[in-house]
This record gives C-alpha cells, structure tokens and sequence, in this order.
C-alpha cells in the first residue's frame, strides 16, 4: 500500500448514492462531537428507536470511581449498553478507556496490549456504537460486510463472533465467521446474506474472496488483531492481500492490536492506519495481581507424579495444564486419563470439529482438566478457570503472560503453578525480565511430593 494513500484526508461524510444498485461510496464513521464523562446515557442516537425510561431505569446504578471510567460515560447506545451490562461489564479496562476515547470519535488506533486486557470487548463496541448510530449505506450487498476483523486464530476469530454476538443481543446485526477448519458450505451460505461483521483467519477469507463470495469493497471498519502472532505465524503477506481488496486508509476506519511493538509492526501499522492514536498498555505484574503465580522446583522425572498429585489432592475442576510440544500434550492426555482423570486435549492436530466440542465440554465443567499448545493460550474466554499449570515453560516469555491470564479474568482470583525443571531453568529469567517481576521459586508442597 502505497505513502500516497495515507496522505489523503478523511473522509468524514457521504450522501447516499441516488442509484441504489450502484456501489454505496465508502466512508468513515463521522465523528462524535464529543464524549464526557458528564454526560446522561440517553440512548436517542441515529439509526436506532430511542429505549424507554424502563430499559434507562433498568441498568445498573454504577458509582463514579476516580481514574475510572465507566462504559455508560461514554454515551452509547441503549441496546449496546443493555448487552454491557448483562456481561456483567461497568468499569472499561484501562485499554478499553484509551481506544474508546479515540475510536468513538472515528479516529484510527494502533493499542498495544495483552491478551485478557479486554481489547475485544474495546474495539466491538467501537464497531456496535458505530452501527447503531449511523444507518448502512444504500445498496450493502450480501456478503459484503461493513466491518472486517481479522485473527490469526481460529480459536481467536470464533470468541471474537461469540463475544460480537453478546454484545448484539438487543440489536438486528449479523455476524459470521469465515475460519478454516470447519463447514465451508455453512460458512459460505452466511456470506450470501447480508452481514455488518465478518470475522476471520486471512487463509479462508481469501479463498473466500478469491471465489468471489467474500466483497471486501464495502468495508468501513477493520481490525487486525494479534498484528505480532499474525506476523510470527507468517500470514501478513495474505492479509496484505486481504488489505488491498478494502477501501483505502482514508476511507476507512482501522484498528490494529499486539502485545508487542516490534519495528516491522509499527511499519506495517504505518501503511495500514491514517493518523492513527497510539496506545500502550505496558505488561507489568498489577496486569496479574488478582493472580496467585508459584513456580516449583522439580525434575524432570517428578512433573507427572506432581501434576496427578496436584489434580486429585486439590480437587481441581477447572485447570489447564500448558505443555510446548504437540506429542507432550498427546502423551499427558494419555497418561491423565489412565489414572481415572476427566481429561481433554486441546493442539494444532486436533481437528477443529473436535477442539470447538473440547472447548465447550470444557466451559461446561464436563471435562476437569484440559491439556493444550499455545495454540490454546490465545483467544479462550473461560472466566472460572482456578488454576493454569506450566507444564513446561514457554519458549516465548510473552506465551507465559498469554498462559496465565486464562485465569484470574474478571476479577476472579486464580492461581499459576509452573514446573521448571531441567530444560525449563534457561527460560526463566527470560520470563522474568518481560513481566518486570521476580517469581517465587519454592520446592513443592509436601503432599505433593510423598504418597501419603
């Protein structure tokens, strides 16, 4: 994408064409005058019925907190604000707060942030605020979204359609998803409806709009989310691709996160932003206070005996256990579930039929531990996970910050074990330098180490 195309100003308005089967001319959302955090969640906005006083008198009374905000200060609309409310959200994360600020007032954001900061919920709303307040453009046609999100996980891009879809439920938006792995028939028959959100992993959403079922042409807000994974997994030359097929930077809205700001993400942002705020959520340990981290000093022939002991000692009903390789999983899956524990597997080589049903048997409570790759340690929203146990450290320092924040969310308390053993003594301190924190490293507990 070319300099030039940055340069161009934004586009802030668009009449509505007079021919309705032409293409609707692509614009930015237009700007919001202001939000404050003074001002009474009314919910008489554009493109939407004003709520009633009993739908205003039904949401929850949430006190001012200083150096807070609160999501009803942002002046959203009454059916989004009804669906924050039932997830139980008041109080915007500090990520949620920054970008809000800016992308209600149609401005681009590349925000750096971890996983479990709420940045989904930041850039949904966003996109809902959006889309209630301002009418579709004459002429949307089917398959054709108005807004793109782009994942590099299948895991990712199908919480972020379940979260969309719960933040939807007092709306008439659609969302679909196109991810590789599952039904491309059922995918592809959601793409012949008219849709506002498409949320996808770059390889199936280009063989979708190869074929020509997938027009990007249309898009008025895009996302790129885990810009860094994306990066690392080496898909950006298809989502530069995908870039190419959506209108140019000044004629859309664009939001780019990553846990971290590496100089080829910060060029990369450059020519797929116009003007864009930066915001910077730093990883530090208040990220994971409500979190209890150990690290335990073991060999490498102790690991299972402890992590048996750990399970069935503890009467642990809701852990996941984080190993680095795809036969380690297999094999602890295994070995699990011959000493009589409900278990699961969750890798790369599971079909993707089957990680959707692990997932949810797991949500569920009807599987107690479930074993996974990182493949697992982005983009899984379980808020009553106890305990996440380091089988093996990551090689990565920034998997081990992604690992442990599947517990502890929403304000639960939760608990971190890691094993460091023989092989896991080099990546520790590496660890430790990226979370700015020392761990506790302690010998296991004496139950655990005896079979009394």
């Amino acid at each position: 994408m070319s300099e030039s195309e940055n340069s161009q100003p934004a586009q802030t308005s668009a009449e509505a064409p007079a021919n309705a089967n032409r293409r609707p001319k692509r614009r930015r959302r237009k700007p919001r005058r202001s939000q404050s955090r003074n001002n009474a969640q009314t919910g008489n906005v554009q493109g939407q019925q004003a709520s009633s006083g009993d739908a205003q008198n039904a949401l929850p009374e949430v006190p001012a907190v200083a150096g807070k905000w609160r999501f009803q200060d942002f002046n959203l609309p009454m059916p989004l604000m009804q669906a924050i409310a039932e997830q139980g959200f008041h109080y915007c994360t500090p990520i949620q707060a920054e970008a809000l600020r800016h992308t209600l007032l149609g401005g681009d954001v590349v925000g750096k942030a971890q996983t479990g900061t709420g940045k989904t919920a930041a850039f949904l709303i966003s996109i809902l605020a959006y889309f209630l307040e301002e009418p579709a453009p004459d002429g949307q046609k089917p398959g054709a979204p108005r807004a793109l999100i782009i994942a590099p996980t299948r895991e990712l891009a199908m919480q972020i359609e379940k979260d969309a879809k719960a933040l939807m439920t007092h709306t008439s938006l659609k969302v679909a998803s196109a991810v590789g792995g599952m039904d491309y028939q059922k995918q592809r028959q959601k793409l012949e409806k008219p849709l506002d959100i498409l949320v996808a992993t770059p390889g199936r959403l280009l063989d979708f709009h190869q074929k020509r079922d997938a027009d990007l042409s249309q898009v008025e807000v895009l996302v790129l989310d885990e810009a860094d994974r994306m990066l690392s997994m080496g898909f950006i030359p298809d989502v530069k691709r995908i870039i190419r097929a959506t209108p140019k930077t000044s004629e859309r809205q664009t939001f780019l996160f990553s846990a971290t700001f590496t100089q080829d993400i910060l060029n990369l942002a450059s020519q797929w932003t116009h003007e864009p705020a930066h915001v910077e959520i730093e990883v530090d340990a208040s990220a994971a206070a409500n979190i209890d981290q150990r690290v335990y000093l073991v060999s490498d022939a102790e690991k299972f005996t402890i992590l048996r002991r750990l399970i069935e000692r503890e009467k642990l009903e809701k852990v996941m256990v984080f190993a680095n390789r795809r036969d380690l999983v297999r094999k602890l899956d295994d070995r699990l579930r011959k000493a009589g524990i409900n278990v699961a597997m969750l890798s790369g080589d599971v079909p993707q039929k089957t990680r959707v049903s692990t997932l949810e048997r797991f949500r569920e409570g009807k599987v107690a531990v479930l074993v996974a790759t990182d493949v697992a340690g982005r983009g899984i929203h379980i808020n009553d996970i106890s305990h996440v146990v380091n089988y093996t450290l990551p090689d990565d320092p920034e998997d081990y910050v992604h690992r442990i924040g599947r517990t502890g969310r929403a304000g639960a308390q939760g608990t971190s074990i890691s094993f460091v053993g023989e092989e896991d003594g080099y990546a520790l301190p590496e660890i430790e330098a990226y979370i700015k924190d020392r761990l506790p490293c302690q010998q296991p507990p004496a139950n655990l180490l005896s079979d009394d």
